[in-house]
This record gives structure tokens, sequence and C-alpha cells, in this order.
């Protein structure tokens, strides 16, 4: 991945995740897995854990205990109404910038 990428990767990641996790609740692994079948291979566990972190305490997501066969149980995040605000939020300010920097592409104003 080159830097140019990571770079807008990171301003985008807390909306990826919170996207992947509206279709249906996961945990950290899960939710790292799905990202790298997607084509976001570089992405790091620690990010992505790191960021699990962040928009807990900013109350986007629930989170639940499951067990697990394989260790202590695990951190299961579903995207809650709060965070749901926030993802159509992300998405209004997705549409604006891909239109813009579209116009800009083809040379328009």
């Amino acid at each position: 991945m080159t830097r140019l990428m990571t770079e807008m990767l990171k301003g985008t990641l807390e909306g990826i995740v919170l996207a992947s996790l509206a279709g249906r609740p996961a945990y950290g692994y899960e939710i790292t897995a799905g990202l790298r079948e997607q084509g976001f291979a570089d992405i790091a566990e620690g990010t992505v854990y790191a960021l699990l972190v962040r928009i807990e305490k900013r109350g986007l997501v629930d989170v639940e205990k499951v067990p697990s066969e394989k260790g202590p149980p695990r951190k299961v995040y579903s995207l809650n109404a709060q965070g749901r605000e926030y993802l159509e939020e992300f998405w209004g300010a997705w549409s604006f910038l891909t239109e813009r920097l579209e116009q800009l592409r083809e040379g328009g104003e």
C-alpha cells in the first residue's frame, strides 16, 4: 500500500468499520478479516482494535462479551442508533467529496 493510500485510509477507516458493522455485529478479528476480503489487505489488526476502542468510547457501538471456545470472551460490536447517525453523516460527506473530486478530475468546476 502506498503512503498516499495509507493516509487516505486513515481518514476514512472509521466510516469503513462502521459501515461493515451496519450489516451485522462482529468482533475485532472478524471485522479485520472482512475488510481484508474486500481488498483492504494491509490493514493491521492493531489498527482496527484501536479504532474499535475509540468508537466504543464515543458511544457509536454497543459491545457484548460473548464466550469464546478459544480463550477469553470476545467483544462483539454492533452499530447503535448514534453510530447509524454518524454513518449517515459519513456517507453524506463521502458523497460530497467524491462528487467534487470527480468534477476536478474531469476538469470542471
